[in-house]
């Protein structure tokens, strides 16, 4: 049984933002409250085939059913400055080529305005595609399972053009 509450935070121009709790009963029982909380980390390497969006959703539920954690939070931080993760649809792999043909067009490769070349002509344009989208997510569990949507998964995206071993740590936090 779960219990979901939706809380007004901010009505700004217009606009209603509202935060949903979504807490499993058995996550407030009084058992629970007196276990010190859990902690679990554990490093996964990904080995890219260059530019574009990867899913890793799989590997990353793999650490979360090993950590035996069943209700808390799984953050993911990508230690690359070249690479981002992202939350994102994984229905339809169309998405992931328009959100690359987007960031291609937004971000463009040997732009004579860049100083920092040194590593070729795809290496600024990655450092700047990563500080535009994310080097860490956060996603709650519950019942030893990730809470994406229905459509989501989780997504390292190489910037580069070559292929990198990409490192994530998968830290989980939790009862």
């Amino acid at each position: 049984v779960k219990l979901f509450q939706i809380i007004t935070v901010l009505h700004v121009s217009g606009i209603l933002i509202q935060v949903v709790l979504a807490l499993r009963l058995n996550c407030l029982s009084p058992e629970k409250r007196s276990l010190a909380m859990q902690n679990f980390q554990q490093l996964i390497n990904i080995q890219t085939q260059g530019k574009g969006l990867q899913e890793i959703t799989r590997q990353v539920q793999q650490v979360v059913q090993a950590s035996k954690i069943t209700c808390g939070l799984c953050n993911l931080f990508v230690r690359h400055t070249s690479a981002s993760l992202v939350i994102q649809e994984n229905a339809d792999p169309d998405v992931q080529r328009d959100l690359e043909y987007f960031f291609g067009k937004l971000v463009p490769e040997n732009d004579l305005g860049y100083t920092h070349t040194m590593e070729g002509p795809d290496d600024m344009p990655s450092h700047i595609r990563s500080a535009l989208t994310c080097t860490s997510e956060q996603i709650p569990l519950s019942e030893g399972q990730l809470l994406l949507g229905t459509w989501q998964g989780i997504f390292l995206w190489e910037h580069r053009t070559s292929g990198s071993l990409r490192n994530i740590v998968v830290h989980i936090s939790g009862d």
